[in-house]
């Protein structure tokens, strides 16, 4: 079909319009352009709405893979043995932390880190960065052991009464990321999470002291707002040029 058939309906249309008829199609037009536009607006703000720093990227609360992990865990571990906190940030001396997930339980507290990550994972549990490849590119990110070891110290300072050894970290790889080498231990992949969770069957918390851990933390979290990312992306930029 030539450009001249394809057009003709519409030229035939426009035609056999009066002037009347002409404006309120221009409005109407006008008004569907600008509603593309404001959408199109829109999805620029949701993508480009998360905050940066180096490398990394921090959602104003929960992100998709983290709402993943919130979903099982709420679905499959039911009050009162558990209790699911989700993006708390916590004070320590040289500022704040965050953490994703905390599960406390009468079978411990264990204290997530979310990753996504596509493409191919080579891990060492000792070495500061891991290298993740991806179409013939290499990246490497900080070692989520260590950065939940913070996470974890947090949690144990604030929960003093609760033995150290009860307070343990999780890493969940939610994305398509094949590893290339052996899995550290406390790394698991999102589908193999509430079985990593339920070898954990041998009560070390009473209740009465679960519910009393429940409330410090509800009690010490920081409000959840985008003031809380940006104090605590802040005190990341200090800690990491003081020790750069």
């Amino acid at each position: 079909m030539s450009l001249d058939q394809f057009t003709a309906p519409l030229r035939a249309f426009y035609g056999g319009l009066n002037a009347d008829e002409r404006t309120i199609l221009f409005v109407i037009l006008a008004i569907a352009v600008g509603l593309g536009f404001l959408i199109g607006r829109r999805g620029s703000w949701e993508t480009h709405r998360y905050r940066s720093f180096g490398s990394w990227r921090f959602p104003p609360f929960q992100n998709s893979s983290e709402q993943l992990i919130a979903r099982v865990l709420t679905k499959n571990c039911p009050a009162p043995d558990f209790h699911l906190m989700n993006h708390v940030t916590l004070r320590m001396e040289d500022g704040t932390t965050q953490v994703d997930h905390i599960l406390l339980s009468r079978f411990g507290i264990f204290v997530i880190e979310t990753k996504d990550y596509g493409g191919w994972i080579f891990a060492n549990a000792s070495d500061k960065t891991w290298t993740n490849v991806r179409f013939r590119q290499r990246y490497t990110f900080q070692n989520p052991i260590h950065q939940n070891f913070r996470h974890v110290l947090a949690v144990q300072n604030l929960l003093e009464f609760i033995p150290k050894e009860t307070i343990r970290s999780v890493v969940v790889f939610c994305g398509s990321a094949e590893f290339k080498t052996d899995i550290p231990n406390g790394v698991v992949r999102v589908d193999d999470l509430l079985d990593y969770l339920r070898q954990f069957s041998t009560e070390v918390i009473a209740l009465n002291r679960l519910q009393y851990a429940v409330g410090r933390l509800e009690t010490s979290r920081l409000a959840l707002s985008g003031e809380t990312d940006v104090e605590h992306i802040a005190n990341l930029k200090r800690r990491f040029r003081n020790n750069s």
